[in-house]
């Protein structure tokens, strides 16, 4: 096993907990009145598109030859901090 494959399932394992979290904040979302339930949606998809992003880093990385996922690692951890600053702004609205 390669440090890139340990990178990829921690990767993969941080955006399961995330998608968890994103489910959990949609359901929330579901249950507020309708004046917030726009900022609410609006915070969601911001958060489901940061995710897609991620997710497209993870596809590149894994289909990059042994000497190139280094240099890619940079543009993902960018791509997991974006995540998770996105994330934590959204669990701070719906408090």
């Amino acid at each position: 096993m390669t440090n890139r494959d340990e990178y990829v399932r921690m990767l993969q394992a941080k955006l399961g907990e995330w998608n968890a979290e994103i489910d959990a904040l949609t359901a929330k979302a579901g249950k507020v009145t309708t004046d917030v339930k726009q900022e609410y949606a609006e915070q969601i998809e911001i958060l489901k598109a940061k995710q897609a992003a991620a997710h497209t880093k993870i596809d590149e990385l894994q289909h990059a030859g042994e000497g190139a996922w280094e240099d890619l690692k940079s543009g993902i951890d960018l791509a997991l901090t974006a995540m998770a600053e996105a994330l934590d702004s959204a669990r701070s609205r719906f408090k």
